[in-house]
C-alpha cells in the first residue's frame, strides 16, 4: 500500500512510539528527533516516487496517441514504464522491499545521530520500524472511515474541500489516533 504525504508525519511519530514502547530500545534525546528524523526520510520517499510518476504520466501523454491507435492500456503502460525507469529515480516498486528499505535508512540515520541505543540486533529494531509502517496502512482505512462516519452525524453537513471540513477532518483524525496511541 502507498504512503501519501499527510500520513508520512503520523507514521514517524508511530514509529518513535513504538521504539520507546519496543522495551529494548532507549531513546537518548525522546520521541521528538526519532520522529523528525522517520518523517524526513519517508517524505523524500514519497518524494522520490512522485517524481517518477509525473514522469511516466509526462511520457504516456507524449504517446497518448500511438497508444489509443494500438489500444493500449494506460493502467497497465502506466505501471510498466513506472517499473523500468524506477532504478534510474532511486524507487523500489514493491512496497514490502520498499517500507523494508525506508526502515533500513530510518534506523541507519537514528544510529549515525546516537538518538537510539539497543542491546538486540539491528534486524530487529529494523522490524519495529517496518511493522510501524505497515500497521499504520493497515489501519488508516479504518480510521478514515470512523471519522467520516462522525462527520456524517453531525447535525451541520460540511462540505468537503473545504477548509472547515479539512479543519474537523485532521481534529477528528488526530483524535483517532490517539486513541489508538498512534499519536
Amino acid at each position: 500500500m502507498r504512503i501519501k504525504l499527510p500520513h508520512a508525519p503520523y507514521i514517524a511519530q508511530k514509529i518513535a512510539i513504538d521504539l520507546l514502547g519496543s522495551g529494548f530500545v532507549t531513546l537518548s534525546s525522546g520521541i521528538e528527533p526519532i520522529a523528525k528524523v522517520a518523517n524526513e526520510i519517508l517524505q523524500n520517499d514519497i518524494q522520490k516516487e512522485r517524481a517518477l510518476e509525473e514522469r511516466v504520466n509526462e511520457l504516456l501523454e507524449k504517446n497518448e496517441d500511438e497508444m489509443e491507435v494500438m489500444q493500449v492500456d494506460r493502467k497497465n503502460m502506466f505501471w510498466l514504464i513506472k517499473k523500468k525507469l524506477s532504478n534510474e529515480f532511486g524507487v523500489i516498486v514493491s512496497y514490502e522491499d520498499r517500507f523494508s528499505h525506508v526502515a533500513h535508512e530510518i534506523l541507519d540515520e537514528m544510529m549515525k545521530n546516537d538518538l537510539i541505543d539497543f542491546n538486540v540486533s539491528e534486524n530487529r529494531v529494523k522490524n519495529i520500524i517496518y511493522t510501524s509502517i505497515d500497521n499504520y496502512l493497515k489501519s488508516y482505512e479504518k480510521i478514515e472511515d470512523e471519522v467520516l462516519t462522525k462527520m456524517d452525524g453531525y447535525k451541520r453537513k460540511l462540505i468537503p474541500g473545504t477548509e472547515e471540513y479539512d479543519l474537523v477532518f485532521e481534529r477528528l483524525y488526530q483524535d483517532e489516533l490517539k486513541k489508538r496511541g498512534m499519536l
